[in-house]
């Protein structure tokens, strides 16, 4: 209690109740993540996307469009609260004298507008469902334990599922599905942005094949091919994925594992793939890579779409992207994966027998990486 006292001696008040409120933030920060899934579930989004007041509504008209039960309001007012002032969504007041509060959508919250054409963007909803799906988010209660573990290298998803992530996906459809729902939303978005930007283009130019390890349903590849008619577009990835993907006469999909073999190529693309596995895997798998392309003078390379952890962020104040970089960084820790620093890159690019490489950071937080034999 003494020491207690102590520290409190060397605080101001100012400081002693500002330090209070961080602290409410931060630990309360799950309530903010659980509150977005609720939003997301209730179509929240959808519905003041859709209410035809300029792209906002009334607590009321939120109400009606997703039918909660009237009693329900003071719910969802306290729901709208926290997320508006964490700025998922806008907030304005009406000018009539009732002044009814209108909720509206803000950069992030757009991103969660979907519909229901498969062949368009049905936004990000999908992908953050992923990223708040209970399977993935329970693990981190017992991080601290898994710091300690010094057993064999494992996964703190693995010591508290009792197996990983991806042995789990094969076993489990439901997991599998929002997995793979997840990353094809994410490859989406990674095309919308990817075709707008002339550098990035400029990385599928000259290329007359490519194969997309890892490519799940082939949203990325399909997106290459009729982008660039001329790529031959082609998608590796597990046989229980292949089953499930789309019928495509411009895409190929082939069943196989990229650690044994992948298939011959100009290019080879790795989209999401190289944070998931440890720094030994990562050089394997560029080493496979590496077998079916041709040589740098010949045009061959491995395209990564990845973060680069500092790659196109500021030093000057707080940084999204920067913060943004290293959460996801740590939530990849649950199954032992993790994003890399320009230098941790470097290293397996070395490692694995490349010649040389060029980080494009034109992807927001994340960068595409050109790597040549």
């Amino acid at each position: 209690m003494a020491l207690t006292g102590d520290i409190y001696k060397l605080m101001s008040t100012e400081d002693m109740l500002q330090g209070h409120a961080e602290l409410c933030i931060h630990a309360y920060g799950f309530v903010k993540s659980m509150a977005l899934k609720c939003a997301m579930e209730l179509g929240i989004p959808a519905a003041i996307h859709g209410n035809g007041r300029g792209g906002g509504a009334t607590l009321g008209e939120l109400a009606n469009r997703i039918a909660l039960p009237p009693s329900r309001l003071p719910r969802l007012r306290r729901l709208m609260r926290v997320l508006t002032v964490s700025g998922v969504f806008s907030l304005q007041h009406q000018p009539e004298p009732a002044g009814d509060a209108v909720y509206g959508l803000t950069v992030a919250s757009r991103l969660l507008v979907g519909d229901n054409d498969e062949t368009s963007s049905s936004g990000l909803t999908r992908l953050v469902s992923l990223m708040l799906d209970p399977n993935l988010t329970a693990p981190f209660s017992g991080m601290s334990a898994w710091f300690m573990d010094d057993e064999r290298p494992r996964s703190f998803f693995e010591m508290h599922h009792g197996e990983d992530m991806w042995d789990m996906a094969a076993r489990e459809a439901a997991l599998s599905s929002t997995i793979g729902d997840g990353m094809t939303d994410d490859s989406r978005f990674v095309v919308e942005v990817l075709l707008r930007e002339s550098r990035a283009c400029d990385v599928f130019r000259g290329l007359w094949s490519m194969v997309d390890v890892g490519g799940g349903s082939g949203a990325i590849a399909r997106a290459i091919a009729a982008a660039f008619p001329h790529v031959e577009c082609s998608v590796l990835d597990l046989p229980h994925v292949v089953a499930e993907a789309p019928e495509d006469g411009d895409v190929r999909f082939v069943s196989g594992d990229m650690f044994e073999y992948i298939p011959p190529a100009d290019a080879v693309l790795l989209k999401s793939v190289m944070h998931d596995w440890r720094d030994d895997e990562c050089v394997k798998i560029l080493q496979k890579c590496k077998e079916a392309i041709p040589s740098r003078d010949e045009g061959g390379k491995v395209i990564i779409i990845n973060m680069v952890v500092g790659s196109g962020t500021s030093n000057q104040g707080k940084d999204l992207k920067e913060e943004a970089q290293v959460l996801y960084d740590l939530f990849l820790m649950v199954f032992e994966g993790g994003e890399r620093e320009e230098h941790e890159w470097e290293k397996i690019f070395l490692e694995a027998g490349f010649s040389g490489y060029k980080i494009i950071p034109v992807l927001g937080i994340r960068s595409i990486i050109e790597v040549y034999p």
